[in-house]
C-alpha cells in the first residue's frame, strides 16, 4: 500500500520458511479476483449493465475490495517483508474469502477474511515485537481493526456497521507507513504525540460508534491524521523533485486531500449514515481518492519489492491518476447536487482509472523486462 520498509528482505529468493516471488503471482491473482468482481459490482449497485458474478455480488461490494482486495496486498506485503512461510496464509486466506464473496458464500467469506486477517495482525505483532516503535503500533492498531471488523461481520453486524473499522485498517496502515518512512525526515517529539493522540481518537471513536459521540470522534481524528500527513509527510519536500519521486509525493499529497475530505463530510454528516449521499461521498473519498492514490504512487515500488519486477517510471503515469481524480470529483459533485447521472458516470469512470492503471503498470513491466533482456544481449 505504500513504500516497502527497512523490513522488506533485500534478497531476489524467499529467505527461509518465505515464499520465491513465482509462488507469490497466485496470491496476488486472488486479490485481483476481489477487485474485478468488486469494480464490477459496484457498477452493477449504480444501474450499469455487469456479468451475471459481478451483479449476484453486488451487495458485497466494500468486502470485496476491502478484504478481498486490499486485505490480500496488505497481508502479501507484510509476508515478504517479514520473511515468514506461516504469514503467506494471510493473503491465502484473505483471497479465499473473496472467493467465496463472489460464490455467494458470504458466511464462509467473512470466515476467511476474519483468519486472514488474524495472520496479519499476528505478522504485524511480531514486527512490532521485534522493532518496538509508534510506527509498528500503528500497523498492528490497524490489522486488529481488520480482525475486528470481520469479526463482527461473522457475528451478523451489517457491512454498513462495521465499515467505519475497515475504514481505519486502510488508514492506519497507510499512516502507520508513512511515518516509518518519515524517519528521512523525522517529525519532533511534539508532532509524534500529536499523532498518537490522533491514533487514540480514531480508535476511541471506533469504539463508541453507536454512541452520538463516537462517529464524530472518529471523523476528527480522521481529519486531524489527514492534517497532520500533508503537514508532516516528506512528500512535500519531493514532490519538488523529478520522475518517479514526484510521481509518488503527487499521489500522496493529493490522496491526503481525499482522507481530510472524507473525514470532513463524515463530522459534517454526524457519521456514517447508509442510504445518504454522504455515506456514499466519504466512503468513496476514503476508499478510492485515498488509498488508490497510495496504490497508484507505489505501485512501481511494491511490485518489484514483491513480485521482483521491475516497473520503469514514465510520464503516462499521470493518466490514470488525473482520471482517478477528476472521476471521482464529478461523483462526490453528484452526491453533493442529488445528481445521480454525474453519480453514475463517475462510477464508470472511476473503473476506467483503474483499469487504465493497471494497463499502464503492466505495459512498463513488460517496458522493464524489453530494457533487461537488450541490457544482458548488449
Amino acid at each position: 500500500m505504500s513504500a516497502p520498509s527497512r523490513l522488506t528482505p533485500p534478497e531476489p529468493s524467499a529467505r527461509a520458511g518465505g515464499l520465491s516471488p513465482p509462488w507469490r503471482v497466485p496470491l496476488l491473482m486472488l486479490g485481483f479476483v476481489g477487485l474485478f468482481v468488486g469494480v464490477g459490482a459496484g457498477l452493477a449497485r449504480l444501474g450499469w449493465s455487469m456479468p451475471a458474478a459481478a451483479v449476484a455480488a453486488a451487495a458485497l461490494h466494500g468486502p470485496l475490495m476491502i478484504c478481498g482486495f486490499f486485505g490480500v496486498v496488505i497481508a502479501l506485503e507484510r509476508a515478504v517483508a517479514i520473511g515468514r512461510g506461516w504469514a503467506y496464509l494471510g493473503p491465502l486466506l484473505a483471497g479465499l474469502g473473496g472467493v467465496g464473496a463472489v460464490m455467494g458464500a458470504a458466511s464462509i467469506a467473512a470466515g476467511l477474511f476474519l483468519a486472514g486477517s488474524l495472520v496479519l495482525l499476528a505478522a504485524s505483532v511480531d514486527v512490532w515485537r521485534r522493532q518496538t516503535a509508534l510506527f509498528t503500533f500503528t500497523l498492528a492498531v490497524g490489522a486488529a481493526c481488520w480482525s475486528v471488523g470481520s469479526a463482527l461481520w461473522l457475528a451478523g453486524w451489517t457491512v454498513h456497521e462495521i465499515v467505519p473499522w475497515w475504514l481505519a485498517f486502510l488508514i492506519l496502515i497507510i499512516a502507520g507507513e508513512r511515518l516509518e518512512l518519515s524517519r528521512f525526515l523525522p517529525p519532533s517529539p511534539a508532532a509524534n504525540r500529536v499523532f498518537a493522540l490522533l491514533l487514540a481518537a480514531i480508535v476511541v471513536g471506533l469504539l463508541g460508534a453507536r454512541s452520538a459521540w463516537g462517529p464524530r470522534v472518529f471523523a476528527a481524528g480522521v481529519l486531524g491524521l489527514a492534517a497532520w500527513l500533508l503537514k508532516q509527510d516528506i512528500a512535500r519536500r519531493t514532490v519538488r523533485g523529478r520522475g518517479l519521486t514526484r510521481f509518488i509525493a503527487v499521489c500522496l499529497l493529493s490522496g491526503y486531500v481525499w482522507l481530510a475530505i472524507g473525514g470532513a463530510v463524515i463530522l459534517a454528516a454526524r457519521g456514517l449514515v447508509p442510504g445518504t449521499a454522504s455515506y456514499d461521498a466519504a466512503l468513496h473519498a476514503i476508499a478510492l481518492g485515498f488509498v488508490f492514490s497510495m496504490v497508484f504512487g507505489h505501485a512501481p515500488i511494491i511490485f518489484p519489492a514483491v513480485l521482483r519486477v521491475a516497473v520503469p517510471y514514465h510520464p503516462t503515469f499521470y493518466l490514470p491518476l488525473a482520471l482517478l481524480h477528476g472521476s471521482l470529483a464529478l461523483r462526490l459533485a453528484g452526491d453533493a447536487a442529488g445528481q445521480l447521472d454525474w453519480i453514475r458516470v463517475g462510477g464508470l469512470l472511476n473503473a476506467l482509472a483503474l483499469a487504465a492503471f493497471i494497463v499502464g503498470t503492466v505495459t512498463a513491466v513488460v517496458r522493464g523486462d524489453r530494457g533487461q533482456t537488450a541490457r544482458s544481449a548488449s
